[in-house]
Parts: C-alpha cells; sequence; structure tokens
C-alpha cells in the first residue's frame, strides 16, 4: 500500500491510485486527485462524483458506466466528455470509491 498527500491530507491508496479507505475522502482530496489526473472538476463532475460516492454506499459496490448514466442523469456522451479514456475508472478514482468490477 502506498501513501499519497492531497491538499495536505495524506491517504492510502492501492496500485492503482484508488484510496484504500473511503473514509479518507473529502472534496480538497478528490480535487487533488481530478489534478493530478488533468481535470478541471465542474458542477456537472460534482453531480456525478456525489452519485458515485452514494451509489456505492448504497449498494456495496461502485456503479459502472451505464448506472452512472442513468443515475446522475447524463448521457454516456457527456460521461466520457468529463472523465475521458474511461469514465467508469476515472470517476472512481476522483470519487474516492474502489474500481468497478466492470472496469479492467
Amino acid at each position: 500500500m502506498t501513501t499519497k498527500t492531497y491538499a495536505g491530507t495524506s491517504v492510502d491508496v492501492d496500485a492503482e491510485g484508488f484510496l484504500t479507505n473511503a473514509d479518507q475522502w473529502t472534496p480538497e482530496v478528490a480535487l487533488g486527485i481530478a489534478k493530478e489526473l488533468g481535470l478541471q472538476l465542474t458542477d456537472l463532475h460534482w453531480k456525478v462524483i456525489e452519485y458515485v460516492r452514494a451509489d456505492t454506499k448504497a449498494q456495496g459496490q461502485s456503479p459502472g458506466p451505464r448506472r452512472i448514466t442513468v443515475g446522475a442523469g447524463v448521457s454516456m456522451k457527456d460521461l466520457y466528455t468529463l472523465f475521458p479514456k474511461g469514465p467508469g475508472k476515472l470517476v472512481a478514482r476522483v470519487a474516492g470509491v474502489p474500481k468497478p468490477k466492470s472496469c479492467l
């Protein structure tokens, strides 16, 4: 396990950079992760992030892209625009939840 620091907060991450303890997540940590990934978060990003965190807590596993589009009310095209090159994986990293099982 590795430790990274975002916005002055140390968090535990796995080899792919996913938080291993969702309780360490804060919006400031999310901003740091997003910056590392080259993302500038907008209100629509936050809507998706909040949905993913709530859905993960309710379902016990991270949602894949299809469930995100339905639950967050965004199109697949918009999801790929917000989180290019693998939206399920990227939004999970920023949201501080495990990588979705549907992502390789």
